[in-house]
């Protein structure tokens, strides 16, 4: 036996993972303008200025490197204190603020990158519906929850349902429309959509 064959083995080299949540970002940016298809590994490491050999090493695959980023899609204000003005209208509309503005539109044109991956992907869609859609939906049956209980709301109405309605008529108009998604947008289904489904008639102020 050899001095080489009783030598202790080297430890692997330890990966770097600080610059993941960069690439991860930048591999957001590139699906929401490319979509899943045409998007490629060498693209997010030059978006990233990072090593296309780096992210095989840490994602074998460009299905791999899309759920981690997805999994990983800031969350917005979804852990931020919910409104509590007294009254729901109010309620909803101050959720609407130009930087969740944005953050909305984006996370639509990642749904829209991801479309041809969707139905083929269980995991990538269940990964899409709690980074993206359930957040915003859950906020609303909170709110609608508690309007429930001041008597604002009759009980026995299908809140989950009406509380996705706002998040499936923005992604009608980008998507399908191609309009944008603003704030006249968002109050107007709030005023001509939400709050009637939930029976309440909405005080408009002048």
């Amino acid at each position: 036996m050899t001095q080489l064959d009783t030598a202790p083995a080297r430890p692997g080299r330890k990966r770097d993972h600080t610059r993941d949540p960069e690439i991860l970002n930048a591999a957001l940016d590139v699906l929401a303008e490319t979509g899943y298809d045409r998007m490629t590994v060498d693209m997010v490491a030059t978006r990233a200025k990072a090593g296309k050999a780096t992210l095989y090493r840490r994602w074998p695959s460009k299905a791999e490197l899309v759920i981690d980023a997805v999994a990983c899609l800031k969350v917005g204000d979804r852990d931020a204190p919910l409104p509590d003005t007294g009254s729901l209208r109010e309620d909803l509309v101050s959720q609407i603020k130009p930087h969740s503005i944005d953050d909305g539109q984006r996370k639509l044109r990642i749904m829209t990158g991801l479309a041809s991956m969707l139905s083929t992907s269980p995991e990538l869609a269940r990964t899409a519906n709690e980074t993206i859609v359930r957040p915003r939906i859950e906020r609303n049956l909170a709110l609608f929850e508690r309007a429930v209980e001041r008597g604002e709301i009759e009980p026995g109405l299908d809140l989950e349902l009406i509380a996705g309605l706002s998040t499936a008529l923005a992604a009608n108009r980008m998507l399908l429309e191609g309009k944008p998604v603003d704030r006249d947008f968002l109050v107007g289904v709030i005023d001509a959509v939400v709050l009637p489904a939930l029976g309440i008639r909405a005080d408009i102020p002048a």
